[in-house]
C-alpha cells in the first residue's frame, strides 16, 4: 500500500503528504496517530505536535523555520505560522567519512564523444555565434534564419505551417479551431547538411557596453568560458568596434583560460567593414568554411570520468528534495566514483545547508572560499533590502517550499553525498575530478548560463511544475519529480521520478537509470527536449542582486 505521508529525517517534526488529505482525518505513522486540523495537500506538511509562537521547525534534519504563533498538531505549515530560519554556520575541523556506491555496473562503461586537441571531451559538436555587444544582436539574427534553415537545424516549421493553415483557412472561411498543429509535421526535406555538427548556437545578450567596466570583463570572461567549453569546435565573433568589452580583451580572457586554445576563430568588425551586408555575408561565408573542416571531427569512445555533469533545480515542488534531486544526487555520486565532475551551483538555494557542505569540503581552504563567496553574496542581497530568504517563488510556495532553507535543503539533495573537493566563483573553470560548487544564482538560466561556463558538459535540471530552460551549448536532461507532470508537460520533460513518490521504486535504482540516461545522452544517441526544442537560454550574470 502507498504511504500517504513521509518523515524525511528522524530529527524532524514535520509529516509530507504524499497525497491530499482532508482535514478531520487521523493519519497513523510509525504507530502515532495525527488528527489533521486542516486540509493538507500533497507536498505541503503538518506538524506532528503542538507548536508554540518561537518553536523551531526542523526538516532534513536540519532548522528550516520558526513558528510565528501557536500552531496545533496536525496543523498545516503555512507562510504565515512559519517563517525561514536556518543555523549560522562556519568551519569546524571534522573528518568527513564517504561511503562511495557501488559501481561496478558501470566500470568499463564509455561514451561516444567528441575529443578535443586538449584532451578534454565533449558530448555535443556545436559551432558558436559570439557578440562582443548588444548592437550584434539583429546581425546575429539575420545570420541564425539563414544558417539554420539552410543548414537543417531549424525546429520552427511546424509552427510556420501552422500559421499558414490558419491564415488559409481564414481566407476560405473555415472555423480556424478546425486547425490541427498536431497533424502538421516538419518539411521531411528539412535534413542536416553536416551530420556530425549538433548545431549552430548565437549567445545573443544586452550587455557589453554602457554598463560598468567590471560588468564587461565579466561577460569577456563568459564568453571566453563558452568558447574554451568541450562542446564547442568553432566561433564566430562579431564585433561593433566601439564597445567596452574590445576584442583584444576577449582574447586575452581567452588565453589566460586556456593558453593553447586552437579552435578556429573568426571575428568581424562592424565599424571596419565596408557595409552590414558585405559584415553578414562575409561572416556567413567564412563560418560555412569552417562548418565544412569541423564536420570531419567524429565521436570516438571516451571513459565516464571525461563526462562533466552539471546538476540543477527549477519549477521546484514540495516532491523535489524527495524524489527527483536525491535520485540525480545518487548519479552524481556514482559519476564521482567513476572519476567524473559533477557541479552544484545555485548559492541562494544553499542556505540552510551550508554547515553540511562546510563539513564536507576536503579542506580549510575550500570550506573558507564557500563561506567568503556566501556571506558576500548573502550581505549584498540584504543591503538592498533583500535576503536569501526571499528567494522561494509563488509558484514553489504553492506546491509545499514554504521557507527558503525547505527549499534550499531539498535542493542540495541532488549534489549527492560525495565530498567537496573545490569552490568555483562564477566562469571559474572546473579541474578537479569530484564534487565542485559553482557560485551562480538561483534564477534558472542565470545559474545554467554559469554551469556550462565552469565546464557542464550535460545538466541534469529537476523540475516539479515544469520549466522548458536549456542551454546553448549543455544539453540540458530534465527531470520530472511527479509523473503526474512528465505525462502532462511530455514534450519537455525527459526523465520521470515519479516512481519514487508511489513506492514503485528507490531512489538507487531512479539514480542508475539517471546515469543511463546521461551516457546516451552524451554519446548522441538521445536527444533531451529541450535540445530538440533550441531551447537556449542564455543570461549573464551582472554580479548584481539575483536570487
Amino acid at each position: 500500500m502507498k504511504a500517504r505521508v513521509l518523515k524525511i529525517h528522524p530529527k524532524d517534526n514535520v509529516l509530507v503528504a504524499l497525497t491530499n488529505l482532508k482535514k478531520g482525518e487521523v493519519i497513523e505513522h510509525d504507530g502515532n496517530n495525527y488528527t489533521l486540523v486542516d486540509d493538507v495537500d500533497a507536498k505541503h506538511k503538518f506538524f506532528m505536535a503542538d507548536m508554540k509562537a518561537g518553536d523551531s521547525v526542523y526538516m532534513y534534519g536540519v532548522l528550516v523555520g520558526k513558528i510565528q504563533f501557536d500552531v496545533p498538531k496536525g496543523g498545516r505549515m503555512t507562510t504565515d505560522n512559519t517563517k525561514h530560519a536556518a543555523d549560522p554556520y562556519s568551519y569546524r575541523a571534522v573528518k568527513y567519512d564517504w561511503h562511495a556506491p557501488d559501481v561496478s555496473k558501470f566500470a568499463g562503461r564509455t561514451f561516444n564523444g567528441y575529443k578535443r586537441s586538449d584532451g578534454r571531451v565533449g558530448t555535443a559538436n556545436y559551432w558558436l555565434f559570439l557578440p562582443t555587444v548588444f548592437c550584434e544582436n539583429r546581425n546575429l539574427d539575420v545570420i541564425r534564419e539563414a544558417l539554420h534553415n539552410e543548414l537543417g537545424y531549424a525546429v520552427t516549421d511546424k509552427y510556420k505551417s501552422y500559421a499558414k493553415s490558419l491564415v488559409d483557412a481564414f481566407k476560405d472561411g473555415v472555423d480556424l479551431s478546425s486547425v490541427d498543429i498536431t497533424a502538421l509535421e516538419p518539411d521531411p526535406k528539412q535534413r542536416r547538411v553536416f551530420k556530425n555538427i549538433d548545431g549552430i548556437k548565437f549567445l545573443n545578450h544586452q550587455m557589453g557596453c554602457g554598463g560598468t567596466r567590471q560588468d564587461a570583463k565579466t561577460l569577456g570572461e563568459l564568453l571566453a568560458a563558452y568558447s574554451d567549453h568541450p562542446n564547442v569546435g568553432g566561433i564566430t565573433i562579431l564585433s561593433l568596434g566601439c564597445q567596452n568589452l574590445q576584442v583584444q580583451d576577449y582574447l586575452k580572457y581567452l588565453k589566460e583560460r586556456n593558453p593553447g586554445f586552437d579552435k578556429p576563430l573568426y571575428v568581424f568588425e562592424q565599424q571596419q567593414s565596408q557595409s552590414e551586408e558585405q559584415l553578414v555575408a562575409e561572416a556567413i561565408r567564412k563560418t560555412f568554411e569552417g562548418l565544412v573542416e569541423l564536420n570531419k571531427i567524429e565521436r570516438t569512445p571516451a571513459p565516464l570520468s571525461e563526462l562533466c555533469v552539471g546538476v540543477k533545480c527549477g519549477g521546484s515542488d514540495g516532491f523535489s528534495g524527495i524524489s527527483a534531486n536525491p535520485a540525480v544526487g545518487y548519479c552524481a555520486d556514482l559519476l564521482v566514483g567513476l572519476g567524473a565532475k559533477v557541479l552544484l551551483a545555485e548559492f541562494p538555494e544553499l542556505c540552510g545547508a551550508e554547515q553540511e557542505l562546510i563539513d564536507r569540503s576536503v579542506d580549510e581552504a575550500t570550506a573558507n572560499k564557500f563561506i567568503t563567496l556566501m556571506r558576500n553574496y548573502d550581505e549584498l542581497a540584504h543591503k538592498v533590502g533583500s535576503g536569501f530568504h526571499m528567494n522561494p517563488s509563488p509558484g514553489n510556495i504553492k506546491d509545499g517550499l514554504i521557507t527558503d532553507a525547505i527549499k534550499s535543503t531539498g535542493a542540495a539533495k541532488k549534489g549527492g553525498t560525495s565530498p567537496v573537493v573545490d569552490v568555483l566563483d562564477y566562469t571559474e573553470k572546473v579541474k578537479k575530478p569530484g564534487l565542485s560548487l559553482v557560485c551562480t544564482p538561483g534564477n534558472d538560466v542565470e545559474a545554467t548560463t554559469g554551469k556550462t561556463a565552469s565546464g557542464s558538459t550535460l545538466i541534469l535540471f529537476t523540475t516539479g511544475l515544469g520549466t522548458p530552460t536549456g542551454n546553448p551549448v549543455c544539453p540540458t536532461i530534465k527531470v520530472a519529480t511527479n509523473s503526474s507532470l512528465a505525462k502532462r508537460m511530455k514534450d519537455i520533460i525527459d526523465i520521470d521520478t515519479g516512481g519514487i513518490i508511489e513506492g514503485e521504486k528507490t531512489i538507487e535504482q531512479m539514480g542508475e537509470e539517471i546515469l543511463e540516461y546521461c551516457i546516451k545522452a552524451a554519446s548522441g544517441e538521445i536527444i533531451p527536449k529541450a535540445v530538440q526544442l533550441n531551447q537556449d537560454d542564455f543570461i549573464p550574470w551582472k554580479r548584481g542582486v539575483s536570487l
